[in-house]
This record gives C-alpha cells, sequence and structure tokens, in this order.
C-alpha cells in the first residue's frame, strides 16, 4: 500500500530533511510539497540536493492544498501549525514538527511560546520511557503526532531511564547543550551569519528561558514512576486510506504523555549554546545520584532501557559520542559517567538535531502508526568525515 503525502515548510530545513527521509520510503509517494514567501518556485531551487525531487514545485499553504491527502507533515515555525491543524480534521494522520501540540499545559505554553493553545497530540519519540513502558506503544494507531523538539528529546532520553529508575534526582538537573545553528531554521537573522557564528560560540536562552523547557520537565515527569501514569489523550481519529486498494484504520485516538501534574519535581537548569557546526547536538546532561543506588544500578538503569533500541545506543564504561558519529544519522549515542565525589550522574548524549531531533522522529513515530517496519528508510549510520 502507498500512502500520499503532502508537507509544508517543504523550503525549509525541517521540510528538506523529511523530505530527504521520505524519498526513500518504499511506502510513501510525495505528491505535494508547500511553503509560503517560496511558493511557485521549483522545489530543486530551495533544495538542490534532493535530485529525485526536482519535479516538485511549491504551492502555497493553504488547508485546501495540504487536503487530500494521506499523511501531512507541517513543518512549520512554532505557533502556526494550528491554523491548518484544525481545518485538517479529514487528514488520516498529520504530523507536526513544530510546537503547537506538544505541550499538555496550557500555562506552560502561555509562559513560553504565548499565543493560542491547540490541543496535545502523542508525543513522537517512541523510545522514551513512559510509566513502565515506552512511548512507542502510544504511537501504534495515532492519528495526530507532536514531532519532539530537538534539545528537548536529546536531554529527555539522556535522563528519562534513571528518572525511571529511581536512582536520579529530578530536582536538580543541569544540562548544557552544543547545537549547531540548523536547529533555528532556514530564515535570515544577523546572530546566525557566518560572520557572527564562525570561530566563536554563543549561549542564548540562558536562565530558564528556553522553550523546550517544559517539553523537558513533561516528558521526565512522565518518566517518573509516581507521576507518570499521567497522560492525554488525543482527538483525532479517522481511516487511514492510501491510494492503493486497500485501507488500514487507526485506532482514533492518541496518548501523549506527562498531564503536567508532576512537573514540578522536575528542576532544570537548561543552557543551549551555539557552535559553528550546521548540525548536531552534543548535550551534557547531570543530575544527583539518589542516596543507596549502587554504579551497577545506575549504568544498569540505561543499559535496560535502551538494550533493545536500534536507535537509541548507550556506549561502554569511559566511552562518550561526538556529534560526529550521528551527522545524517537517526541514532541518539549516549555515554555515562558517575562521579561519586561530586555525587551525580553525568551523560553526554549526541543527534543529529534534523534526524533524530526532528524528522527522523516524525518518520520513525510515522511508521509505528501505520504499522510499517519502524526502521524503514532511516539509518543507523552517519556520514564521515
Amino acid at each position: 500500500m502507498t500512502y500520499s503525502v503532502a508537507v509544508s515548510g517543504a523550503s525549509g530545513y525541517a521540510g528538506g530533511e523529511i523530505l530527504r527521509l521520505l524519498a526513500d520510503h518504499p511506502d510513501i509517494e510525495i505528491r505535494t510539497v508547500t511553503a509560503h514567501s517560496n511558493a511557485g518556485q521549483p522545489l530543486i531551487d530551495h533544495q538542490p540536493h534532493l535530485r529525485s525531487l526536482a519535479h516538485l514545485t511549491l504551492q502555497d499553504t493553504t488547508p485546501e492544498i495540504l487536503a487530500g491527502h494521506d499523511i501531512v507533515f507541517l513543518a512549520l515555525p512554532h505557533g502556526q501549525s494550528g491554523q491548518y491543524t484544525d481545518a485538517l480534521g479529514d487528514t488520516p494522520l498529520v504530523i507536526d514538527a513544530g510546537a503547537d501540540h506538544r505541550l499538555t499545559s496550557a500555562d506552560a505554553w502561555d509562559a513560553f511560546y504565548g499565543g493560542t493553545f491547540h490541543e496535545p497530540w502523542t508525543y513522537g519519540v517512541p523510545e522514551l520511557p513512559v510509566a513502565g513502558a515506552k512511548q512507542r506503544e502510544h504511537l501504534r494507531g495515532a492519528t495526530r503526532i507532536a514531532a519532539p523538539g530537538c534539545n528537548a528529546s536529546t536531554v529527555s532520553l539522556s535522563l528519562a531511564p534513571g528518572v525511571a529508575a529511581g536512582v536520579i534526582d529530578p530536582g536538580d538537573i543541569v544540562s548544557v547543550l552544543a547545537v549547531g545553528p540548523s536547529g533555528a531554521g532556514k530564515s535570515l537573522k544577523p546572530n546566525l551569519l557566518a560572520s557572527e557564528i564562525l570561530g566563536s560560540a554563543n549561549p542564548y536562552a540562558v536562565g530558564g528561558t528556553h522553550r523546550h523547557i517544559p517539553e523537558i520537565r513533561q516528558a521526565l515527569a512522565a518518566a517518573s514512576p509516581s507521576t507518570g501514569s499521567g497522560t492525554q489523550t488525543s482527538s483525532g481519529s479517522g481511516t487511514q486510506t492510501g491510494s492503493g486498494s486497500g485501507t488500514q484504520r487507526g485506532s482514533g485516538s492518541g496518548t501523549q504523555t506527562g498531564s503536567g501534574s508532576g512537573t514540578q519535581r522536575i528542576g532544570i537548569s537548561f543552557t543551549p549554546v551555539l557552535v559553528p557546526m550546521s548540525r548536531g547536538i552534543l548535550a551534557t546532561s547531570s543530575a544527583p545520584i539518589v542516596e543507596g543506588a549502587t554504579d551497577a544500578q545506575i549504568r544498569a538503569a540505561w543499559q535496560d532501557a535502551y538494550a533493545d533500541e536500534t536507535f537509541v545506543h548507550v556506549l561502554p564504561e569511559g566511552r562518550f559520542p561526538r556529534t560526529a558519529d550521528v551527522i545524517g544519522a537517526n541514532t541518539a549515542l549516549i555515554g555515562l559517567a558517575i562521579d561519586r565525589a561530586a555525587n551525580r550522574v553525568t551523560v553526554v548524549a549526541a543527534v543529529d538535531n534534523l534526524v533524530k531531533g526532528t524528522a527522523g522522529a516524525a518518520i520513525q513515530s510515522m511508521n509505528i502508526a501505520l504499522g510499517l517496519p519502524e526502521t524503514r528508510a532511516l539509518s543507523v549510520n552517519g556520514v564521515a568525515p
């Protein structure tokens, strides 16, 4: 069965990465690509690396153009997806790569984003531990999926196993991230000019102001044994119909991690630093060790959580990842150190922000929702040098 797809924001970084991965997906036909100011221009003018999609022309982003497909990906700036998702009620599967449907708390949305609050959708981080299971189970048959924020999913995957196992105290988390500028999107911004970032490291959103903080707190609260039972069900429903002769019926609802009731237990100091690499996140996170937790229990928490995962790998003791090892891959590499002198666990995680951080997570979640092999069109192999 072949599913027809429309991708909005197709001239941007996230939209282009979604298209790059979907272009090699045997169950997908990319029929429509849309943009705003670039509408009417050939896709290849804005994504010259996508040679197999040179026949496509960017159309206007309107509900009417996006409708009529089996799957719609929205790769739009934060706050812009909701106006379209409200009008796509008949679309069998909608995946939002923006923030509009990630948060379960209207208060958190108002505090960090502002504007209209939209209902939470099923969170698109399949490997994330939640209430004794994995978020993957909530993605099966989902019809509305909120792809994660790249920084948020990196930190959440880094620490959720320790929170779930009760071996770290989530009330005193410190995370510092080296981040490539592609995570800020393709729009021209003076602080992202090459002359501003080359040869420099620049902190931003310092002091608890970054918009991914409530998303991290929500995900880690869902992983906590004492609060993880809270879930939010999305209202999306419908029948998954492809261009083939058959239909695939979804479950009619999805589950979003974390109702917000346990987020008060999660205390995090989060500082991203812009560094001169086009892609990648290297997140260094630490948290206090819970009294009585042994080194073996701590290491087992992470190893057991991800032992069977294709895309999340815990490195051997004493080994730590580089961003160079994950570029182009849907892989998260994690290194773990137990610092008894400081009584803290330090976790270093590396991802490609455009793949595992955004587009890869969205497509992995799509595969699960449709009942396809989870790894289809996704690679564990990076590009080197």
